[in-house]
């Protein structure tokens, strides 16, 4: 299905980028009102492709007309409007939230709209190139976000952040052009067929660049041994800004998730299911450590930074343990970034209640929303810990029943499990030092804005329907689990989608 409309999403924000850039100079007081304006045509957008997505329909751009593998193709199934919608709901909250923190610099908008449109095009790209330019799109923008408004503990915080990316970077480009020479295709279709037909002498090769590419989304996922900058780096951006990183690590889980459903998971040869084992391992170790992470924080930013590793390991490890396992990870990744986003909403609000002691676990004044702030507290760590009936444990009933005889599902069980009563005691005791072991407050402290409001509203409200609709959510995550494994209908839908014929001419 030949779709032009696909360019929506990567386009809009760029357009409204450079209008906003114009606005700056011209007419300040219109960016927030064009980056939402950007950012809920987004969200429209989103639904629409997602409604799409559902017909079993995968779309397909020729962005230049030209027949794929020569163009570049932007693609459209079930995974990638899923997380295309996810992003602009995590988007409008977070900028929402951030009206007060926009003011306090140039660009934030118009590196906000960069952003989007990074995230949305790596989800869309349909060639491992393309991949590469989207991320460093996003990355580039997020380095921006990290450091507006600075001070001393982000711009540390942040030069390692940058520094482990470029490294990433350019193994990303090593991994590129591994595969080009053994191919000579980056298109993700195309490639998939020329792997299965690799000759033997160059399937070492190719199994490098898998190795290479196991990196790559390994440090944009922050797994383990490649994720100890992810707390430190989270808790010291601005809350809103961290509540839109919390969709960046799930771009590392759809990075592994496609290359190895469709790159190494098409065809039987001995490139087949290549390197599961080791991403099974990383992703238990990075549940564990971000556990004990949780455990040692000092801050709640930092807290909810190791939570985040919590969820990624446990995502990574999921997705190489079956199609039924594979589905109850889709469902959960939704669960899991609306919360983590909305808890990082919380503490911003939070912090900015308790004056100087900020966000640190030590006593100090009480916030000046108790009730409200605690209520929401109380009900975000219990969905974020998979706590009865909130959607978190819906996630992990899925994946745990999709694993009972599954090769080590001791494993993963045991991380799954463990983590979880370690993330609610932390949490639990996290919450008794903010709202109930506190000191009078020696003035007052400002209540929540109705920007800050608004925002938390928008992922409390999502977060919520993800439970109410529990049913036909994990429907479609089975659906997009069954499309994965079948990688041969994103292959013909891809390499079978012709150009548009020029006016006047019939095909």
């Amino acid at each position: 299905m030949n779709a032009p409309w696909l360019v929506v999403p990567v386009v809009l924000p760029l357009l409204m980028t450079a209008v906003m850039l114009l606005c700056e100079r011209w007419r300040p007081s219109w960016q927030l009102p064009l980056s939402l304006l950007s950012t809920v045509l987004l969200l429209a957008a989103a639904v629409a492709l997602v409604r799409v997505a559902g017909t079993e329909t995968i779309a397909v751009t020729l962005v230049g007309n030209w027949k794929a593998p020569f163009g570049i193709v932007l693609v459209l199934d079930r995974l990638a409007a899923m997380l295309l919608l996810l992003t602009v709901v995590v988007a409008l909250a977070s900028l929402l939230a951030s009206v007060t923190l926009a003011r306090r610099g140039p660009h934030f908008h118009a590196f906000f709209q960069i952003q989007l449109a990074g995230l949305n095009g790596a989800f869309l790209t349909g060639d491992l190139f393309n991949l590469f330019v989207f991320f460093e799109v996003l990355l580039i923008a997020s380095y921006a976000l990290l450091l507006h408004d600075a001070g001393a503990r982000a711009l540390r915080a942040g030069m390692h952040y940058v520094v482990i990316n470029l490294v990433g970077s350019a193994l990303f480009l090593v991994a590129a052009t591994l595969l080009y020479g053994v191919t000579g295709t980056l298109n993700f279709a195309d490639l998939a067929l020329r792997l299965q037909q690799l000759p033997a002498h160059d399937q070492g090769l190719a199994q490098a660049a898998a190795l290479l590419l196991l990196v790559v989304f390994g440090i944009k996922a922050a797994v383990l041994p490649l994720g100890f900058w992810l707390p430190a780096t989270y808790g010291a951006a601005p809350g809103p800004v961290a509540a839109l990183f919390a969709i960046m690590t799930k771009v590392g889980f759809y990075g592994v998730v496609r290359t190895s459903m469709l790159l190494f998971g098409a065809g039987d040869t001995a490139l087949t299911g290549w390197g599961a084992e080791a991403i099974f391992a990383l992703g238990i170790f990075t549940v564990a450590f971000g556990a004990f992470s949780a455990l040692s924080s000092l801050r709640l930013t930092t807290l909810i930074g190791s939570l985040v590793l919590v969820s990624t390991g446990t995502l990574v490890a999921a997705s190489t343990l079956g199609e039924q396992a594979l589905a109850g990870a889709l469902f959960y990744v939704v669960h899991s970034t609306l919360a983590m986003a909305l808890l990082f909403l919380l503490v911003h609000a939070i912090g900015l209640q308790r004056g100087a002691i900020e966000d640190h676990f030590a006593i100090g004044p009480a916030v000046a929303q108790p009730v409200l702030l605690g209520s929401l507290f109380v009900v975000t760590a219990g969905a974020a810990v998979g706590l009865p009936p909130l959607a978190g444990f819906v996630g992990k009933v899925l994946m745990l029943s999709a694993t009972v005889n599954a090769p080590g599902a001791a494993w993963f069980w045991t991380a799954l499990l463990g983590s979880g009563l370690l993330a609610l005691y932390v949490l639990a005791r996290a919450g008794s030092l903010v709202f109930w072991n506190t000191q009078p407050a020696t003035g007052i402290a400002p209540g929540l804005s109705w920007p800050s409001a608004a925002g938390i509203a928008v992922l409390l409200v999502a977060s919520l329907a993800w439970m109410v609709l529990a049913v036909p959510a994990t429907h479609y995550a089975t659906a997009t689990a069954r499309q994965l494994a079948q990688p041969r209908l994103y292959i013909d839908a891809v390499l079978g989608t012709t150009p548009v014929p020029p006016p006047g001419k019939e095909r």
